[in-house]
């Protein structure tokens, strides 16, 4: 079995640590990193518009410990509410291509 320090590769300190992808302990970890990444960059967003969590909160319609607990990776968002904060409470746009 292949020690930490034997990794070469991230991808392969991942599989070391957590194992394989579609594995139970390492979607675990791919839905958590997913989610502070998420709340990461709502949070540069929210303090780029020079908003505090309870303004956000405020103009989405939800409350400030939401804001909080998303903001720091600790709950799971739907994609509505996602678009809801991002659209109405930042005043930004999400555009994608479907493929």
């Amino acid at each position: 079995m292949k020690k930490i320090s034997d990794a070469t590769t991230f991808d392969e300190l991942l599989d070391i640590k957590y194992g394989k992808l579609g594995t139970e302990k390492r979607d675990e970890y791919e839905s958590k990193a997913k989610a502070f990444v998420i709340g990461e960059m709502i949070k540069e967003a929210r303090k780029e518009a020079n908003m505090t969590q309870e303004d956000l909160a405020m103009k989405t319609g939800t409350k400030k410990s939401y804001i909080s607990r998303l903001e720091n990776g600790k709950i799971d968002i739907q994609l509505s509410t996602l678009f809801k904060i991002i659209e109405e409470g930042l005043g930004r746009r999400l555009g994608f291509t479907i493929l």
